[in-house]
């Protein structure tokens, strides 16, 4: 069984490796390219790979998957309080990581399956569409309140489309509102389709499904909560799972006051 402490970058990584059945240390650097891969193809028997958790890993967990290794992904904030210095070094940190999965000390993390980050990326891509919706409907308003006209949501329904498209205008406002409605009907016929796949998915999803019972909580809430918190078990209590999803109340208390905000919101922003 091979042991390697990974420090992995955007372009190449640095490797700690050690066999435990002879001893033998090898440290390299390696390139993302066909350097690394025929690196990993190569490895004789199963390895045990230990990176901190980063951005832009995906095809590197395909890889060793194909390769038939574990990938274990740690705490980097947890992996960083172990070093006891400040310099960052691509070799010392890859032995950190490699002695820490020795000694059974590897702050491992859990990761979404690669099913559970293509539904992430469903409600992403309707997050953004929605959010870019909003910006039109936000441009739109103050044309429709300039002409006198202050409709608010009902702006939206067919009614309030048809007054908006009638209104009298100046040439380049005329212009503007006629770019700004085609680009909002485009918005719709993107975003409708999307929202029915995460109410399909939410239905198949048990998780979010009990997640709907909740008053108020819909299909993307549902969904977008049950893929952010994966296995409920990870948690050691109700209080640090209601913080990681950032539901815990804020609160500023001195001396014998106390007092509880709105909720902290720290948890993913996704």
């Amino acid at each position: 069984m091979k042991y390697i402490g990974c420090d992995f970058h955007p372009s190449f990584q640095v490797i700690a490796m050690v066999d435990k059945g002879t001893g033998e240390l090898v440290e390299r650097r390696l390139l993302h390219t066909e350097e690394a891969r025929a690196f990993y193809e190569g490895l004789q028997g199963p390895g045990l790979v230990g990176i901190e958790a980063s951005g832009n890993t995906h095809w590197f967990e395909s890889l060793l998957t194909r390769c038939g290794h574990d990938l274990w992904i740690g705490d980097a904030a947890a992996i960083a309080r172990q070093e006891g210095r400040k310099q960052k070094h691509d070799r010392r940190a890859a032995a950190l990581i490699l002695k820490l999965m020795l000694e059974n000390r590897f702050p491992k993390i859990w990761v979404p399956t690669v099913a559970e980050r293509d539904l992430r990326q469903l409600l992403i891509h309707r997050q953004h569409l929605v959010r870019m919706r909003t910006r039109i409907k936000n441009q739109l308003q103050p044309i429709a309140l300039n002409q006198g006209w202050q409709k608010k949501r009902k702006l939206w329904s067919e009614a309030g489309l048809k007054l908006l498209r009638s209104l009298p205008l100046e040439p380049w406002t005329e212009q503007r509102r006629d770019t700004l409605l085609e680009m909002l009907k485009e918005l719709d016929e993107k975003i409708r389709p999307l929202g029915q796949a995460v109410e399909k998915e939410a239905q198949a999803c048990e998780a979010a499904r009990r997640w709907a019972t909740h008053p108020g909580v819909g299909p993307v809430i549902s969904l977008a909560a049950a893929l952010t918190m994966g296995d409920v078990g990870r948690f050691a209590d109700s209080r640090s799972w209601v913080s990681y999803l950032g539901l815990n109340p804020s609160e500023e208390s001195s001396g014998q006051r106390r007092r509880l905000g709105a909720i902290s919101k720290q948890g993913s922003p996704f």
